[in-house]
């Protein structure tokens, strides 16, 4: 009688492989690599760096990798060169055991940090969704080679929206720095130079009236507080729904913003007080149902729809606020004139969006956030900042000096920025700091020894280099997504500008990493 389990060891192309199985098992696993992994590759019983186990018709077959590589692309081959670094890995498997306090200890085998890293750059690189993402990788050969999913099951869309959840801003931004450590020992940077711009990245936001942000108030309130008398009961009064005649009186708003006629303003403010009646009695309604789950007038009928009251009173909580405000800046504008509110709300859904003004004629205002993007030679993005609030352009000069002080161990020999950098006490600085060539058009009227300094050959070089900046600033908006945020939160758009700039480093590292070992044998 043959014995229940076996193990077999064999060697095949210097790699050693053992089938772990038993005898009726249906699917017979293949594991390659060394038996000291454990010991020295220092994963953890849940969390593993890659997938140790191959399917047995892969191995049966052997020479489908020789296949596959032949089908790759040279840029995605290169891509495959410069994310096989261990450090990238280890910065991946850090956020994923930061998940839970014990989840390299409990639970099952989650995906490979090297699964994780490589889909959520693949996504980024090429511009898919999740969806997109997901639907990719499991009909097409070449990118289970490159993710490298293999045979296995990859992960879904939704789980790739909480591992990348789960890397967060902070596990990007570490990502990013060890890319631009990555493109400094291929000799592609030095840090001689560094130029330094803003731009505005959109929130993904409608745009922002008054009375869409009410009617957003009306249409977020009302299907929580029903959800709520739905689990509760009837309580003192029947919730009313004003959902109809809320979109009724935007309507309106609509119709008396298009009339040219004398009564037109008259009309508008007319619909904006009855809007503003409506949304009120919505929002009292939202307000007693708080207060009723809070003093425990309302009880929940059935133990399965609690979570759901939970989840709606939270929603109260979190929106009544920001529709107060909401009707606090609309009464300002309408019934008193005041269109320079304090600290005005554009979305409910996105509170921490700001009007930011540019100077653009296509686009005069942008809502998003301003973000700082600083470069050294061969379009490499050293640094990004997403700001909280908007600030002054001279003061983000000695930041971006410093900045790159961290990244290289020095200061650049030439800084190039717009004149919206200017500022004579901050170029005397950057100067005191050790840049010797400061490439900063002035404002105003230029002094005599101001105009000879900006006709100098030198200087003309800086502001030529600057201005790749506006075109690198379009590549990253047309290519990398950073047009406009798809993630939620200030947290979603800071790691939306970090993947964004982590796929143009990867963009220039696949082009050029070629040539840039040329140049270092020669």
């Amino acid at each position: 009688m043959y014995p229940r389990s076996c193990t077999t060891q064999w060697r095949r192309e210097s790699v050693r492989i053992a089938v772990i199985g038993s005898w009726d098992s249906k699917s017979p696993r293949l594991m390659r690599g060394d038996w000291d992994w454990a010991s020295r590759g220092g994963d953890s019983a849940v969390i593993q760096r890659r997938h140790r186990q191959r399917n047995l018709f892969e191995a049966v077959i052997g020479s489908v990798e020789r296949f596959i590589a032949q089908l790759i692309e040279p840029p995605l081959k290169r891509l495959d060169e410069v994310l096989a670094d261990e450090a990238l890995l280890e910065t991946v498997m850090q956020g994923l055991a930061r998940r839970r306090p014990q989840s390299c200890t409990r639970g099952r085998h989650g995906t490979p940090a090297e699964v994780v890293l490589r889909m959520l750059v693949l996504k980024r690189v090429k511009g898919w969704s999740f969806e997109e993402t997901e639907r990719e990788v499991r009909q097409n050969l070449v990118y289970r080679y490159l993710t490298p999913v293999y045979f296995e099951r990859g992960p879904d869309a939704k789980t790739l929206v909480r591992l990348s959840a789960v890397i967060g801003s902070d596990g990007v931004e570490a990502i990013h720095r060890r890319l631009v450590q990555v493109a400094r020992e291929a000799g592609m940077i030095k840090g001689r130079h560094a130029r330094v711009d803003t731009t505005v990245v959109e929130t993904n936001i409608h745009y922002p009236t008054d009375s869409r942000l009410l009617q957003d108030g009306v249409r977020v309130l009302t299907p929580a507080f029903k959800r709520v008398e739905a689990a509760t009961g009837i309580i003192g009064g029947k919730l009313r729904n004003r959902m109809r005649a809320t979109t009724h009186r935007v309507l309106e708003i609509a119709r008396a913003a298009r009339s040219r006629a004398d009564q037109g303003h008259k009309r508008l403010e007319q619909g904006y007080r009855r809007l503003l009646a409506t949304v009120r009695s919505t929002m009292r309604d939202a307000q007693r149902v708080c207060i009723e789950l809070s003093a425990g007038t309302r009880v929940v009928l059935s133990a399965g729809a609690s979570q759901v009251v939970a989840v709606s009173q939270t929603q109260l909580n979190n929106f009544v606020p920001l529709l107060r405000r909401v009707i606090a800046q609309t009464r300002a504008r309408i019934c008193h004139n005041n269109t320079h509110y304090p600290d005005k709300l554009l979305s409910l859904f996105e509170p921490h969006t700001e009007a930011i003004r540019k100077g653009k004629a296509a686009k005069p205002t942008e809502f998003g956030k301003l973000v700082k993007l600083q470069e050294a030679e061969n379009q490499i993005v050293v640094d990004y900042q997403v700001y909280e609030r908007r600030p002054d352009d001279r003061a983000l000069l000695m930041p971006s000096i410093e900045a790159h002080q961290h990244a290289f161990g020095r200061v650049p020999h030439l800084l190039a920025a717009d004149r919206g950098f200017w500022s004579a006490a901050h170029k005397r600085a950057a100067r005191q700091a050790g840049v010797e060539k400061v490439c900063i058009p002035a404002l105003g009227r230029l002094r005599p020894e101001q105009a000879a300094e900006q006709r100098q050959r030198w200087f003309r070089r800086g502001q030529r280099l600057r201005a790749g900046c506006e075109g690198r600033i379009s590549v990253l908006k047309r290519r990398d997504g950073l047009a406009r945020c798809r993630y939620r939160g200030t947290d979603g758009i800071r790691r939306w500008v970090g993947w964004g700039v982590v796929s143009n480093n990867l963009w220039v590292l696949m082009r050029t990493t070629r040539r840039a070992r040329y140049r270092n044998t020669s």
